[in-house]
């Protein structure tokens, strides 16, 4: 078994649990949930196999359903980003680069590793407060819960990849 394997299943684990645990129960002015789940996805190397990306993305997905209540709402959207992914990061990788791109503020650079994170995490929020709401009756509500939680993701996620160091 691969080291990056490894590392992948710690940071599936450490995901989830952080997930289910803490950031599910925030809920900032009513309506703000930080869901980094989706970071996990984001991390996926440019030239992962696609059957693998999407195995690890439904298998979080699912364990964040599991204990979340959720039927199904995160392995959906998470496994759509994941579906996504590979097509996402091209327009954000520079054509000398290598063919085998880890996605993050050090290799992609600041602003494009921050447009790039920001559709993935709107494309994640859309699908899953749509799926979770399941109604459009309330859609003032709806848009404050993915505007809210679109911007206490990326804070997260801008905050976690600036302290982490990405070889």
């Amino acid at each position: 078994m691969s080291i990056d394997y490894l590392k992948r299943l710690l940071w599936l684990i450490v995901l989830a649990f952080v997930q289910v645990l803490v950031l599910n129960r925030i809920h900032l002015l009513g309506v703000a949930t930080p869901m980094l789940s989706v970071y996990f996805v984001i991390l996926f190397r440019q030239n992962e196999p696609k059957w693998a990306l999407l195995l690890w993305a439904f298998v979080l997905g699912l364990i964040i359903d599991t204990f979340s209540n959720t039927p199904g709402a995160a392995s959906a959207s998470l496994t759509l980003v994941a579906a996504l992914q590979p097509y996402l990061l091209l327009p954000f990788i520079q054509r000398e680069d290598d063919e085998n791109v880890k996605p993050g503020i050090h290799s992609l650079g600041l602003l494009s590793f921050f447009y790039y994170s920001l559709l993935q995490v709107s494309l994640f929020c859309l699908v899953y407060f749509t799926l979770e709401m399941f109604t459009f009756f309330n859609w003032l509500y709806w848009l404050e819960c993915i505007g809210g939680s679109i911007v206490l993701t990326m804070l997260l996620i801008m905050v976690i990849d600036t302290v982490r160091r990405t070889k």
